[in-house]
């Protein structure tokens, strides 16, 4: 279920450990994909040095060619972007090999350029079975990141990524322009957003505005909506370099960028495993049903158990799963998740709780006091506050806080609550 590399990596010469630049986690996900990480379809992936560089620089254009022409340059084996602006004229962009960067594709597509395939994520599915049917918006080549072979190791993202024949094609209706030294730049179809965190990924964080990176690198205000026509304005002060904490929106899955510094700032799993048994170990009580309260272990993230935690989300109080205040209407399945706290009286959904297993979204080793509202999960106070705080892209217009570990949408006045666990009565 957890591979190796999601804990915290040793940096010692002895172990020959490869250069780290960062890590890729997929928003939505709480640990590994619903079935299990499988190659190269996995909840995060790691970016190392590779043993040789593949990164690439833009070289010779050449103007005003006949498709035909566009085609032989093409075909040669080199990558290149072409940006076909009328059925008769096509400029290409040759590029060339850069042995000072390592290039890594990001994308919907199972071709063998993409290194990191990505597919829609679906707030709150359990299996990907719920997510197959969704018609997808990820590009299958969405974007590329470069990484700097030597330190501080920058990451830069770009949109689009090159096909398996080493080509980036933007035909006659995506947006495209000449840029004032003369060079040629576009969007993608749905393009593809960054946003910044303010203060890093900290404590301290505070969400960034969204922009949109452009073929080349640049960064735009937003468009209108997803995929219009005109692009929006170039923002000069601002960089596509990649910080901790960069997020990364692909149009149906959102990407958290955690450089190998951050990382190692980050709890472990085995931290958050300690957290765990140490609420455990305080045997916190049902106050109607007297009987301890456990967390289950951290590999058990589907069905709750007969110890597992329930809590009312409009106060917070903590209970085990039992029928008071179930009203009728309720239990014979008419509308309504609400229920009345036996401590407060306090209506509102009743859910279990589920602790935030992604270590990579945490902001700090904070204790898991917090739940995030409607779904449940469990992370530190500090953690709950930032997440429900950004405003993540949501289809082709809009923006909502969601929980990082399931994507659901967060309700509520803050989006979370502040737990009230019954301590043992002897």
């Amino acid at each position: 279920m957890y591979s190796p590399e999601q804990e915290n990596i040793s940096t010692t010469a002895s172990t020959k450990v490869p250069v780290k630049y960062g890590e890729l986690i997929v928003l939505g996900y709480n640990g590994s994909l619903p079935n299990g990480d499988r190659g190269r379809r996995k909840s995060r992936f790691a970016l190392c040095k590779r043993p040789k560089a593949n990164g690439v620089k833009p070289s010779t254009v050449h103007i005003a060619c006949s498709p035909q022409a566009a085609k032989a340059i093409s075909n040669k084996d080199q990558h290149s972007i072409s940006y076909t602006l009328s059925r008769a004229q096509t400029v290409v962009v040759e590029y060339t090999h850069d042995s000072n960067t390592d290039m890594f594709q990001i994308g919907r597509s199972t071709e063998s350029p993409i290194d990191f395939v990505v597919t829609d994520t679906v707030a709150g599915s359990q299996s990907n079975a719920d997510t197959q049917s969704v018609q997808s918006t990820i590009s299958r080549f969405a974007c590329r990141i470069m990484c700097q072979r030597t330190p501080p190791y920058t990451a830069r993202i770009y949109a689009a990524g090159f096909d398996s024949s080493k080509n980036i094609f933007l035909g006659e209706k995506a947006a495209k322009w000449k840029t004032s030294d003369g060079q040629m730049d576009g969007l993608t179809t749905n393009g593809v957003l960054v946003m910044h965190p303010r203060n890093g990924f900290t404590q301290d964080s505070k969400p960034g505005v969204w922009r949109e990176i452009s073929v080349c690198g640049n960064v735009f205000t937003l468009r209108e909506t997803r995929s219009a026509q005109q692009r929006g304005k170039m923002v000069e002060s601002e960089s596509q370099e990649l910080v901790d904490g960069s997020l990364i929106d692909l149009c149906g899955a959102t990407l958290l960028w955690r450089t190998a510094d951050g990382l190692a700032r980050t709890p472990t799993l085995k931290h958050l495993e300690a957290l765990r048994q140490e609420i455990n170990a305080a045997r916190p009580q049902c106050p109607v049903g007297f009987n301890t309260l456990a967390f289950p272990s951290m590999r058990r993230k589907d069905t709750p158990d007969e110890k597992q935690p329930w809590v009312y989300l409009q106060c917070g109080h903590v209970h085990g799963y039992h029928n008071w205040g179930n009203h009728r209407e309720e239990r014979e399945g008419r509308e309504g998740r609400s229920r009345e706290c036996p401590m407060c009286r306090a209506k509102g959904p009743y859910v279990p709780l589920w602790l935030g297993c992604e270590a990579g979204f945490y902001v700090d080793a904070a204790p898991p006091t917090h739940a995030f509202n409607p779904c449940g999960h469990v992370c530190s106070d500090k953690t709950a506050a930032f997440w429900s705080q950004i405003p993540l892209p949501h289809g082709t217009h809009t923006f909502h806080a969601a929980c990082p570990f399931c994507a659901q949408q967060l309700s509520g006045e803050q989006g979370f609550v502040r737990l009230i666990f019954q301590g043992p009565l002897d």
